[in-house]
């Protein structure tokens, strides 16, 4: 469902991401793990045309689409749920989640009607949002900020969702309730390639884990298989 192959990219002349390579499989999630600064957010920024690559290939559902602008690549199908949530603060919580949609639904007339179902779905998911709808989405806490930024990307029914660093700085408690909805989404067979920073969380709902370090994958297997691994259990799930 999503290939990349031999990926390089960076910022100006600092080079990020120097050959990485990886594959997540439909209905599958796939764990990217790696030290702070090993270029697991550069390499979610490049698949999703946030950050054009310098070289390689990205494809989803067998079509290329390196190069292509974000919201190309969304409407084909991707969604990125960011690192550090990027809501629309002034906005409220539904709009936002509207705004979701966008890439998939006619943007005049049938667009409220044909986005109910995709909200219902997300309230369903996250009770809370339903109550805080009308609410200021900049006035959330950071938990509901984060799974907001999740229903946003579901909103645009993806076949493929990237899912950056979803528990960064939020509170134990709250980060147990977001790798529950993401057991949730796994069981609707929702395909996600997973960046976060506690690998040891991220493989336990992963099919499949890369370990990234310096730009470059280093080490890949089923969960069971990298927990096996001398140097990735010191490094990372120690």
């Amino acid at each position: 469902m999503l290939v990349v192959e031999n990926l390089y990219a960076g910022y100006g002349t600092s080079k990020v991401l120097t050959g990485a390579s990886l594959e997540v499989a439909q209905g599958k999630i796939v764990a990217l793990i790696g030290a702070n600064g090993a270029g697991k957010t550069t390499t979610m920024r490049a698949i999703s045309g946030m950050l054009k690559p310098d070289k390689g290939r990205v494809l989803l559902d067998g079509k290329p689409v390196q190069g292509l602008d974000a919201s190309r690549i969304a409407r084909l199908g991707l969604a990125h749920s960011p690192e550090g949530r990027k809501v629309f603060g002034p906005l409220s919580t539904e709009d936002n989640l509207l705004l979701g949609a966008y890439s998939h639904l006619p943007l005049f007339f049938g667009f409220r009607a044909k986005s109910a179902r995709g909200l219902e779905r997300v309230y369903d998911l996250f009770p809370l949002l339903r109550e805080r709808r009308l609410q200021a989405a900049g006035t959330l806490s950071g938990g509901e900020q984060q799974m907001l930024a999740i229903g946003r990307a579901l909103m645009a029914n993806p076949k493929v969702m990237l899912l950056d660093e979803p528990s960064m700085g939020l509170a134990p408690v709250i980060v147990q309730e977001v790798f529950n909805t993401i057991r949730r989404l796994k069981a609707e067979g929702i395909t996600l390639l997973l960046v976060e920073q506690f690998a040891k969380s991220a493989l336990e709902v992963a099919d499949y884990g890369y370990v990234m370090e310096r730009g470059r994958i280093v080490a890949e297997g089923a969960p069971s298989e990298l927990h096996k691994d001398k140097r990735v259990l010191e490094a990372y799930l120690g």
